[in-house]
Order: C-alpha cells, then sequence, then structure tokens
C-alpha cells in the first residue's frame, strides 16, 4: 500500500497552513490557518473492509515545566511521548483519497464536534479526539472536546524539530470497535490483529525560530 500527500512531501517540512501555529517574532506563535493536508493513496490490499488514520507527534515532551517558558529551553534529551493530531475511522475501502481543508480549515476555540462527521464527503467515517482536548482542559477560553484534525503547535522553545506521521491501516473490519470519546490510543488497540497492510508519510514542524533557519 502507498501513501503521499500532495500538501508535503515525505521526510521534509510541514507548510504552516497545515499547522496550528506559526511562528511569529514579537509573540513567538501566532494561530495559523490550521487546514488538514491533502492524502491519497493506493494499493489497498484485496479484503480490506476499511481504512483508518491516525497522526501522532512521537516527539512532544514527557514533562511540561519548561514548555514555552522564557529563557528556558526543552532538552533534547528529555524522553518523549505521542501526541495524537487526528484519528479518523471506519473510511470505507473503496475512498482514494482525503482533499486538503475538507476536514479542518482554521482554529476552532473549544474545538470541532464529533464523532459523527456533518457533511463530510467520506459517508460513515467518524472522528476521535486528538490531544488538544487535553492540552486545552485548564483553558476557560479554548477547553473543549477537539474532535478531528488539528495540526501541529510543537513548544516554541524545543531544542528538537517534532515528526508528523500519517499512518493509513487497510482493517479487515467494517467498523472499529471504539464509540464515543475515543483517542489515538484506543483505536491502536482496537485494530490490533485486523490490520493488513499499512503505509506512512511523515513530515517535520518546529516553532523554534533558531531550528527553522538551520532545518
Amino acid at each position: 500500500m502507498k501513501l503521499w500527500s500532495d500538501s508535503f512531501k515525505d521526510g521534509v517540512a510541514i507548510p504552516g497552513e497545515f499547522a496550528f501555529c506559526v511562528i511569529d517574532p514579537a509573540t513567538h506563535v501566532a494561530l495559523s490557518s490550521n487546514r488538514n493536508p491533502h492524502l491519497a493513496w493506493s494499493d489497498v490490499p484485496v479484503g480490506t473492509k476499511s481504512l483508518a488514520l491516525i497522526v501522532h507527534d512521537p516527539d512532544v515532551p514527557s514533562r511540561g515545566d519548561n514548555v514555552n517558558q522564557e529563557g528556558k529551553t526543552v532538552p533534547a534529551d528529555l524522553p518523549r511521548v505521542d501526541f495524537f493530531h487526528w484519528t479518523l475511522i471506519d473510511i470505507p475501502s473503496d475512498t482514494q483519497q482525503i482533499a486538503a481543508a475538507s476536514f479542518a480549515d482554521g482554529v476552532t476555540p473549544r474545538g470541532k464536534a464529533g464523532p459523527a462527521i456533518a457533511n463530510s464527503a467520506i459517508k460513515g467515517a467518524r472522528h476521535g479526539i486528538n490531544d488538544y482536548t487535553g492540552w486545552f482542559a485548564q483553558d476557560a477560553d479554548m477547553g473543549g472536546d477537539y474532535f478531528g484534525y488539528d495540526g501541529p503547535c510543537p513548544p516554541w522553545n524545543d531544542a528538537i524539530v517534532h515528526h508528523y506521521v500519517f499512518t493509513l491501516y487497510a482493517l479487515d473490519i467494517t467498523h472499529v470497535p471504539v464509540d464515543g470519546k475515543f483517542t489515538g490510543q484506543q483505536v491502536r488497540a482496537a485494530i490490533a490483529g485486523h490490520v493488513l497492510a499499512e503505509a506512512s508519510v511523515t513530515g517535520s514542524y518546529t516553532l523554534n525560530a533558531a531550528l527553522a533557519i538551520t532545518k
């Protein structure tokens, strides 16, 4: 199975229009267009009954005490954890692509609705919540359930560039057995043993101005 994007090339930087935030010289970061990127695939194996998409950043700091703090840096050797940016399941097996900006186009304070997707070109597909749900949980202006895609916004003081892995799974089940506010981690567990094939494409992103110049 093959997966690609017309929005960015595998192994290179994701353009800012597909991110949650971009670099701002005065304030470090500013909200961006937050559009979901284009994705397309081919060579889906025979017997596929549905597809699932999971997008995660494996480079998120495991501790937040230095994150986005003036005069501090998130060290490169700090252990890292996964942060899920998009979980989309029950994609019909005959689907061949996802258009750019078809599921996210702009930052939506307090999140987007789900898991059902209104007015979707991909009938029957469902969104899980992404990890901005937890990140903004104590924020009076931004707190809410963030279903669907929300793009990169790594710490502006992180010593490393972050990587965003878009993984498409071909499954032997039509319906992934999760409901409600399901997460990327829960979908990973639910599809174990049902994956016929998978393919990934990875983009990088940073809000550290010094890294953006040299990367």
